[in-house]
């Protein structure tokens, strides 16, 4: 396989991982009986929990060059990956990476390299991140600056979840994510923006963000914009705050009713 952006993707699925939305919460009240749920809450981020284990996996194979058939992995015996020149196709074995539950199933990943963007999709089949069964597409459209000083991603999911205990997660979208490099991990800055659909338990949550989501590095959770999250005709604001480095978020619902959230 080519080597191609392999820092910029790198960066891209390292970042993915890092940025994992783990909130939990007393229930918000929007004061006429409707709420927002700490449960319903983690199933929305729960999501990319999983995905970045997922994203774990092809970081691990990306990171490698063939232009044939090899076997890689955690002490060369975790997967097998069969290259070609325009992607690779990846059986995983009880692989362990970066402290992951076991990754079992088969990953087929194509890219394309231009000067300016490359764009990588991975199709999952039956694959598994412990006793979650993952299936679908994720697309990443990857971009940096002339000066590379930053790079952008854009990740445009359409996949299936299944739970361990039978209950399905669906989710479909495109968030962008964008690094901006500093001299130091306080000052190198993150933000995400986009919209996506998540489907569980026979509700659509419908988010998006209404001010770019934004943080230091060095900050554990996003510290400045808004999200909407709608579900069945009711719509929540997240808002992550005023800058300050903590683990709070606020509610607000549509009747100005509040809620402070520990993110």
């Amino acid at each position: 396989m080519k080597k191609f952006n392999l820092r910029n993707l790198s960066i891209a699925f390292l970042t993915i991982a890092f940025l994992g939305f783990q909130s939990c919460s007393k229930d918000g009240m929007s004061g006429d009986g409707e709420t927002l749920s700490q449960a319903e809450l983690q199933t929305i981020l729960n999501t990319d929990d999983i995905a970045g284990a997922v994203d774990t996996a092809l970081a691990e194979i990306i990171g490698g060059n063939s232009d044939e058939s090899v076997t890689v992995g955690k002490e060369g015996e975790c997967y097998s990956a069969e290259y070609t020149e325009t992607g690779f196709v990846a059986t995983f074995n009880n692989c362990v990476l970066n402290g992951t539950d076991n990754i079992n199933g088969t990953v087929t990943a194509t890219y394309e390299v231009g000067s300016e963007m490359t764009t990588f999709t991975a199709t999952y089949q039956d694959f598994y991140v412990g006793n979650i069964k993952v299936n679908g597409t994720r697309t990443f459209e990857i971009s940096s600056s002339t000066e590379q000083t930053s790079v952008s991603f854009s990740i445009i999911s359409d996949m299936s979840i299944e739970m361990e205990d039978g209950s399905v997660i669906s989710e479909n979208g495109t968030k962008t994510f964008t690094i901006a490099f500093g001299d130091s991990l306080e000052g190198t800055m993150i933000s995400i923006s986009g919209s996506w659909n998540v489907e569980a338990d026979g509700s659509v949550y419908a988010v998006e963000t209404l001010e770019d989501l934004q943080g230091s590095a060095a900050c554990e959770h996003m510290t400045t914009g808004t999200m909407v999250v709608s579900k069945n005709g009711l719509a929540v604001t997240v808002d992550f705050g005023n800058g300050e480095c903590d683990d709070v978020a606020t509610l607000i619902y549509p009747n100005g009713a509040t809620e402070e959230i520990s993110l």
